[in-house]
């Protein structure tokens, strides 16, 4: 009987008996089973001899596979929304509809998964090669559909919730992001490493993103406090109020926004209202070091503290403004520009 298995694919002879192998491949290194087969008999021999055996055999078979499987097990994680985004293996094709999403999984160590984005996904430089689904607010359902992704990571605030909606009801995994606070920045980079198989590089990179941010707070935070007003745009004046991340950081700065109390997120303010809270500090979007034209029309307000001691400052809005990993060189040059000012006070 011994010798019928001889060829048989998949069998061999164990101690002169037959015996079928079980290969495991790699994936459950805590059981040591990467590539090892595991014999169990085929053919009769005593019952007590078979089942001991059998026992022996099979249970470390049993054991691996168990952990094999959990290897390529469901990954789930719940989004910004509130919403479990649940999926079969980690996501090997991604779409991004927004810049700072974009950023994050390149910071992260998925950009080679992601295989489209929207306009503005400029940084780092191998974002730029990717196709466009077209706008954060206008996006191309059916460019998305024929790029085949797996997963589709949103922003909720920015996206056209109806062509949000249209990518669920077409059964694509959507995880929504709305990131206000450097913890929720954190928080998404560390779930976002999970739905991506990146977990351990993502846990890595966000602990360096959050040590940054630690850094110039410790420095700036307890010192003399500075009024600051933050303009998102000139024409109407647009600031932001206490909710706002770029609010926190300039609490972190050891800065005042002058606007805090305001209630909504983006307000329009008037000329008169920001000449009464006489702002020590005018930060805005634009190239660090340099003047742009909205803070030279401010030089018509000379009674204004931060006009009188020269305080105005452009720091570049894809640092301070945006919602990802260089938030927190954006964080550095706001605190150098306050404590500037406080120097001066």
């Amino acid at each position: 009987m011994a010798s019928a298995c001889v060829n048989a694919p998949g069998v061999s002879r164990d101690d002169g008996h037959c015996a079928l192998g079980l290969v495991f491949p790699c994936g459950s290194s805590l059981w040591n089973c990467c590539n090892t087969t595991f014999w169990i008999p085929v053919v009769r021999v005593s019952t007590v001899k078979f089942a001991s055996r059998l026992l022996h055999r099979a249970v470390p078979a049993v054991l691996c596979l168990f952990f094999t499987l959990r290897v390529f097990a469901e990954v789930a994680v719940v989004d910004d929304s509130g919403i479990k985004v649940s999926l079969t293996s980690p996501a090997t094709r991604i779409i991004s509809l927004a810049p700072n999403l974009t950023e994050i999984l390149f910071f992260i160590g998925a950009g080679e998964q992601v295989v489209g984005a929207v306009e503005y996904s400029d940084f780092p430089a191998g974002a730029r090669q990717l196709p466009l689904v077209g706008a954060h607010n206008r996006f191309d359902v059916e460019q998305i559909l024929s790029l085949k992704p797996d997963l589709i990571v949103a922003w909720l605030s920015g996206n056209s919730q109806d062509g949000l909606q249209a990518l669920k009801q077409l059964g694509l995994p959507v995880f929504i992001s709305e990131p206000g606070t450097v913890d929720g920045i954190v928080s998404l980079m560390e779930r976002l490493g999970k739905l991506t198989g990146n977990e351990t590089e993502a846990v890595e990179q966000a602990s360096a993103f959050r040590a940054s941010i630690d850094a110039s707070r410790k420095t700036y935070s307890n010192r003399q406090p500075v009024r600051v007003f933050y303009q998102v745009w000139e024409q109407p004046i647009y600031t932001l109020n206490g909710d706002h991340v770029i609010s926190h950081l300039i609490d972190l700065c050891g800065g005042r926004n002058i606007f805090s109390d305001l209630k909504h997120l983006a307000p329009v303010v008037s000329l008169e209202s920001v000449l009464a809270r006489d702002p020590e500090v005018i930060v805005g979007g634009g190239v660090f070091g340099e003047i742009p034209p909205w803070a030279e029309r401010w030089q018509s307000w000379p009674t204004v503290k931060a006009v009188q001691n020269q305080h105005i400052y452009a720091i570049d809005s894809d640092h301070i403004a945006r919602m990802g990993p260089r938030l927190a060189q954006g964080m550095e040059a706001l605190c150098l520009v306050i404590d500037k000012a406080r120097n001066t006070l």
